[in-house]
């Protein structure tokens, strides 16, 4: 596995965590607490996330699926878009997993090339 694989993955986890974190604190703002323009944030924020979460949805299943890992555990990875916050945390320990994995391999990579 390259490393670029692990941080494109690592990238596309913040944007789509902050970007959730962002939507739901404009849908608090728009339902909760009526405040004017919420609702103009809601759909411009959520219209980024949506598709922004495509973008992490592709990169974490390359990256998944290069670890070999099952599909329960691909699926834990993938959902993590949807939970506010939960990206991070899922990104800081699938980073954790596989750094060990990327670095141990580049060097046998770049010696058998």
């Amino acid at each position: 596995m390259k490393h670029s694989v692990l941080t494109r993955y690592r990238v596309m986890a913040y944007v789509t965590g902050v970007l959730l974190v962002a939507l739901t604190l404009a849908v608090i703002g728009k339902y909760v607490l009526d405040i004017s323009g919420a609702g103009t944030a809601t759909t411009v924020i959520g219209f980024a996330h949506g598709w922004l979460y495509v973008v992490y949805l592709v990169f974490a299943f390359d990256l998944c699926s290069k670890a070999k890992w099952p599909l329960g555990r691909m699926a834990w990875v993938l959902l993590a878009g949807t939970v506010p916050t939960a990206a991070f945390f899922v990104e800081r320990r699938v980073t954790r997993e596989l750094s060990g994995k990327v670095v141990a391999r580049e060097p046998a990579e770049a010696v058998s090339a």
